[in-house]
């Protein structure tokens, strides 16, 4: 659902790399947003669409997924407010290779390909900040794609909790994830199967490293944790 909205954030208020523009940038920009609500597993973009729109997400969370065999989902990255996404595929001029859809209800600005490749082409600063930012989930990808092949399925859904921890944050309690995953969505991010990650949280019940109430997920043991990661 589209909305307009005089009132809308300023992207430059919540993201540093939109304060490289100069002041007519930034009013050029600012004009272009669109302001787009999703609900909870909506799809945002499907793999193998044009993309028309780049995208910061402004409230709630999203997923980036592949489908493989079978329909499984692998869930490759998990955005938090004010992360960019969409961008890659307008600068490497390709439809999109994997799936977005809104994990709860969402706000997302929206900026048109032509009036981001405009500001690109433009604005040195803010290109080489965006490269940097590229580079860096270039990074991470890489090694998660190597940790989701050669790790134990325990090191696997250790380091999916500490990840989300380290993404979302905690609870008031210090030791709650904030962010409460289906255990299927918690195995798509594991690269195993619901049956596997239900099995292993019970583990690691069990070994008193978390506690479950629900999707609820409380750390424990976080240094026992860090270890079950690390030996894979």
């Amino acid at each position: 659902m589209k909305i307009s909205s005089e009132s809308r954030l300023k992207l430059w208020e919540v993201n540093p790399i939109w304060d490289l523009l100069t002041p007519e940038e930034k009013m050029f920009i600012h004009s272009e947003v669109e302001v787009v609500r999703y609900s909870k597993n909506e799809i945002i973009h499907h793999e193998g669409d044009a993309p028309t729109h780049t995208m910061i997400l402004m409230e709630g969370k999203v997923r980036i997924y592949k489908e493989g065999v079978g329909q499984r989902q692998q869930i490759i990255r998990m955005l938090k407010p004010y992360d960019h996404f969409s961008c890659y595929a307008i600068l490497g001029n390709y439809t999109y290779n994997s799936c977005a859809s809104a994990l709860d209800n969402c706000t997302i600005y929206r900026i048109n390909k032509e009036a981001f490749l405009q500001i690109i082409q433009s604005n040195n600063q803010f290109c080489f900040q965006m490269l940097v930012q590229m580079a860096k989930d270039l990074a991470i990808a890489e090694l998660q794609t190597v940790n989701l092949t050669q790790k134990h399925i325990r090191g696997r859904l250790a380091e999916s909790l500490l990840t989300l921890r380290d993404k979302y944050g905690m609870d008031e309690d210090e030791a709650t994830i904030s962010m409460y995953l289906s255990r299927e969505d918690l195995a798509n991010m594991s690269n195993m199967t619901t049956s596997n990650a239900i099995r292993t949280l019970s583990q690691f019940v069990s070994e008193g490293l978390i506690s479950v109430d629900g999707r609820k997920i409380k750390i424990l043991n976080e240094e026992e944790l860090h270890r079950v990661c690390r030996l894979g």
